[in-house]
């Protein structure tokens, strides 16, 4: 895979503050476990709070990881006083996501100046080993900001 070089030198507070702006995030349990440019791994614990009928971790947690895990990694290269948002995805879900705890790997595959190609994989950590569960494939944009709007898009009113 292909080093990346950061356009901003402050990435990873910027990318890590970003992320934690995200309630879903928070209320999920998601949490950044390891991150450098174009890459990120985020990770979640199990809990039957997240569970389908059957007890699997419901498709739209496992997702919600894989879009954000691909929206940080991407983030991660974008300029100073940029924004992120998924403008597409496409999910496989290939295994029952039943484990203990969950780990989702993205990487960046093409940076862009405005659409950044993203991949990732979740993982169900059980039996003492990884199981990959799903993949997903994202296009992120980045969100330049305007005079007068915050990094999240928002218009600022005058003091």
């Amino acid at each position: 895979m292909p080093r990346f070089e950061p356009k901003n030198p402050d990435f990873r507070r910027i990318a890590t503050d970003t992320f934690g702006r995200q309630q879903a995030m928070r209320t999920l349990g998601f949490s950044i476990a390891r991150m450098e440019p174009g890459e990120v791994d985020l990770a979640m614990d199990y809990s039957p709070a997240l569970t389908q009928q059957n007890g699997f971790v419901h498709a739209g947690i496992i997702t919600a990881g894989l879009d954000t895990a691909c929206g940080i990694a991407a983030f991660t290269l974008m300029p100073a006083g940029s924004d992120i948002l998924t403008v597409e995805f496409k999910t496989n879900l290939l295994a029952p996501a039943s484990g203990t705890r969950f780990v989702f790997r993205a990487e960046v595959i093409k940076p862009g100046r405005t659409l950044t190609i993203a991949e990732a994989r979740a993982y169900a950590l059980r039996d003492g080993s990884e199981h990959l569960i799903a993949t997903m494939t994202g296009t992120l944009m980045a969100m330049l900001q305007r005079e007068g709007a915050s990094a999240s898009g928002r218009v600022l009113s005058p003091a």
